[in-house]
């Protein structure tokens, strides 16, 4: 298994458009799940690696950048 695309206090964005932070990984046979503060909802829940994606603070990316931050 690969290692883990996000880390503890990383800032994320689930369910479109809300903003989180990473508060607890765990991996399990199918990848890694992951505890997220979300603030819209002030409430810690648990999503798969293929639902959450990086917060990206107001940079623009370059071309080797893109695949990563999708």
């Amino acid at each position: 298994m690969s290692n883990a695309q996000f880390h503890f206090s990383n800032v994320v964005v689930v369910d479109g458009d809300n903003v989180g932070v990473i508060v607890k990984t765990w991996s399990n046979p199918t990848g890694y799940s992951y505890d997220v503060y979300v603030r819209y909802t002030s409430r810690v829940e648990c999503y798969a690696e293929k639902d959450i994606k990086h917060f990206v603070y107001g940079k623009e990316l370059h071309d080797g950048e893109r695949d990563y931050y999708a």
